[in-house]
């Protein structure tokens, strides 16, 4: 069975992918994923605020105390003692990319144009095959257009690409007016991958201490839905790989997003709830249903139900929402 597939212009032997986690933190699981079958890691993101607190505590550590004696100052670490962000994720890597055969995606998360183009250009030095932008960009300025934060997503990556010569590949959410157009414009600014869709971590109130606290919660197969219609309405329609992830946990999700129009898939609350091994039985499940249904690749099945291709094509528009309304009888 041919698993092959094509992302971000790299050929890989299965369109099972690891996306970002606290997992590929460890040099050791990124080569437990290799061994179970992973064709590809997104490694954990550095992050925007990541790099700004601590340029921000190295600049108070060294400059604390220097009104006092100055004997004083010489208990202070010399500036090259500190590990800034950037350093230790640019040796990961680099350590990732001689610890495995398997492509090593990198992962920015930020908010704004900033400083990325000189992190980027650091992560392609240190050998990454690819880089994911993750866009992580909530507006909450009243007076901020929808423009303007559509702007803010196209001036990053256009940043990025004019800085680096690896795959670039977007990673969204599904909060814009018009998603279709959104997808077409970053295709159109050079984004080699889409992936869909980013899921926005959201607070909780502790009742007893009464405080905002972060609250994650891993995926379900029900998340899968929305990036499955989108994938389906894109897939032949925008040059850029597209890239499935939230709620893959099986290998029938997989399938399923394949079908759509998926190049590849993304593991991660799968992973988390049963552990790296889990990516063998997913790709053994993968293999055994595409030998039962006489499938010789998975290119031939690629995109096969997608919109473009699906023999019902309103089934991904409001054709479909009535229908499934208007047929529901609940418990009988």
């Amino acid at each position: 069975m041919d698993l092959t597939t094509n992302y971000l212009g790299l050929k890989l032997r299965s369109p099972l992918v690891v996306s970002a986690s606290p997992l590929s933190e460890d040099l050791d699981n990124i080569k437990r994923m290799e061994d179970a079958g992973a064709a590809a890691v997104v490694l954990y993101s550095l992050f925007e605020e990541q790099l700004r607190q601590d340029r921000l505590e190295m600049h108070q550590r060294l400059e604390h105390g220097t009104e006092s004696f100055a004997e004083a100052l010489t208990y202070f670490p010399e500036a090259d003692d500190y590990k800034l962000g950037p350093e230790e994720y640019l040796k990961h890597v680099a350590a990732a990319k001689k610890a495995t055969r398997m492509p090593v995606i990198a992962s920015l998360n930020g908010s704004s144009a900033g400083g990325w183009t000189e992190y980027a250009k650091q992560i392609q030095q240190a050998g990454a095959d690819a880089l994911e932008l993750n866009i992580y960009y909530i507006p909450t300025d009243m007076n901020l257009t929808g423009t303007e934060v559509e702007m803010t997503y196209l001036d990053i990556l256009k940043a990025v690409k004019a800085n680096v010569t690896i795959p670039v590949a977007v990673k969204l959410s599904p909060f814009f007016s018009n998603f279709a157009n959104m997808a077409k414009r970053l295709d159109q600014a050079g984004a080699n991958g889409l992936v869909l869709f980013n899921r926005f971590y959201q607070p909780d109130i502790e009742l007893e201490s009464l405080e905002v606290k972060p609250n994650i919660l891993l995926s379900t197969p029900m998340a899968m839905r929305l990036p499955l219609r989108w994938i389906a309405l894109l897939h032949g329609r925008v040059n850029a790989s597209l890239a499935a992830t939230s709620g893959i946990h099986r290998a029938s999700d997989a399938l399923k997003m394949l079908l759509a129009g998926a190049d590849v898939t993304m593991l991660c609350s799968t992973l988390l709830r049963h552990g790296i091994p889990q990516i063998t039985q997913i790709e053994r499940d993968l293999a055994a249903w595409l030998v039962e249904h006489e499938y010789e690749s998975v290119q031939q099945l690629k995109g096969s139900l997608s919109q473009k291709n699906c023999p019902e094509p309103a089934a991904f528009e409001r054709a479909q929402y009535m229908k499934a309304l208007t047929g529901y009888s609940g418990a009988q």
